[in-house]
């Protein structure tokens, strides 16, 4: 299975990787506010990745990544997903590395200078606005946000959420309509740079997640545009292929998540098997010694493993192959893995009894966190929908 296979620099990356996290990132985690005003911090670990050459892993030699495919970017995004802090030290976090993305591929010279370079550089953060409180997210051709087009400039009005990292990003890529009337419903919408310290653009709220309202990078920000006017230059490629656009970046970016998830599985296991190892309910009667647990430990290896081959195999497809030719592999994976990191957690959590309420270990962070997981990029019910009518058209399924 050559999606399986590890080159010997791949390797030497992963051992670094791994070095680094253990010496630098994870006694963060033991910090009791360990998710507030933190930046400051994670920003001098971000210092030492890049003089150590573990910057932006995801980019092209071209654009001063090392150049890896995606599978192999794949392996080293499950390395990082097992600490909360791991993709943004090496500055392929989301939003930012699906903006990135999206500005090499479509960004003109001048965008590539004022918000790509600085983007890579670290220098800045970035969002991205598509998701409206007032429409259905699983439908994205539904939106209310309009830019109108008056003279040299687009004027901005609407309404998002959940855009991720809102709080003390430098700008935002918005999915605004730009031509209500096209024929095709998914022609009507542009993307737009829009800096956040324009006028008309409000940062509302950051939005309380479970209980829990993030600051900075772990915030989900509620944003208005108001009269908010950017020049026609901060349009992203062409009018009315914000939709296209959104699907170019879907494929790579849930490989992305899923293997993310996958690190967080592993860090789960290993939290929950070293546990129940060592947790007694009697003298000499540990957790570890009930076959419920024992049935979860299996089940979780088992369930583990095939989502990471899933994940893998699709990669290598979108790398071989492009992204149209695994658009189903791209839905099973989307649903499947979220579902193993929700089973994996919850048994975790499970084993940990009291323990895992608490905020002393990253699993309640993780189950509130990533409940979303089978909510955002698609939920599971419409990836399941779109996998079954692939499958059944074969049969000759008029649906």
């Amino acid at each position: 299975m050559e999606f399986m296979k590890i080159s010997d620099r791949l390797q030497e990356w992963l051992e670094n990787v791994r070095s680094f996290l253990q010496q630098e990132i994870y006694p963060l985690e033991q910090q009791p506010n360990r998710f507030d005003d933190i930046e400051s911090l994670l920003n001098e670990k971000r210092r030492k990745a890049r003089e150590r050459g573990l910057w932006t892993p995801h980019l092209s030699p071209a654009w001063g990544g090392p150049g890896f495919s995606l599978m192999e970017f794949a392996h080293i995004s499950e390395l990082l997903g097992r600490t909360p802090f791991g993709h943004y030290v090496l500055n392929c976090q989301a939003p930012d590395i699906g903006n990135m993305e999206i500005l090499i591929k479509h960004g003109t010279p001048e965008q590539h200078q004022r918000f790509l370079r600085p983007l890579i550089n670290g220098d800045i953060r970035s969002c991205f606005a598509m998701t409206e409180p007032e429409h259905a997210g699983s439908n994205p051709v539904m939106m209310g946000t309009i830019a109108v087009r008056e003279g040299d400039e687009y004027v901005i009005n609407g309404h998002k959420w959940f855009a991720s990292s809102a709080d003390g990003a430098a700008f935002a890529i918005v999915m605004a309509v730009t031509h209500p009337d096209a024929e095709n419903p998914y022609q009507r919408a542009s993307m737009i740079i829009v800096p956040t310290d324009t006028p008309g653009f409000h940062l509302v709220r950051n939005i309380p997640v479970m209980g829990h309202a993030g600051r900075g990078y772990f915030s989900h920000g509620e944003i208005r545009f108001e009269n908010c006017r950017v020049p026609r230059e901060n349009l992203l490629g062409s009018e009315g292929a914000g939709f296209a656009m959104a699907q170019e970046r879907l494929g790579p970016g849930r490989i992305h998540h899923c293997m993310r998830w996958i690190g967080i599985c592993e860090r789960a296991f290993e939290m929950m098997c070293d546990y129940a190892a060592r947790r007694e309910l009697a003298p000499g009667k540990p957790l570890a010694s009930r076959q419920t647990v024992q049935n979860w430990v299996a089940e979780c290896r088992a369930e583990i493993d095939a989502a990471r081959m899933l994940v893998l195999r699709t990669a290598q497809k979108i790398d071989h192959e492009g992204d149209y030719a695994a658009r189903m592999d791209i839905s099973l994976i989307k649903f499947y893995v979220a579902n193993v990191l929700q089973t994996v957690l919850d048994r975790a959590i499970q084993v940990h009894g009291g323990l895992g309420m608490t905020d002393d270990t990253l699993l309640a962070f993780w189950f509130r966190h990533e409940r979303a997981a089978r909510i955002y990029d698609g939920p599971d019910e419409v990836h399941k929908t779109r996998v079954a009518k692939m499958i059944l058209r074969q049969y000759g399924a008029k649906i």
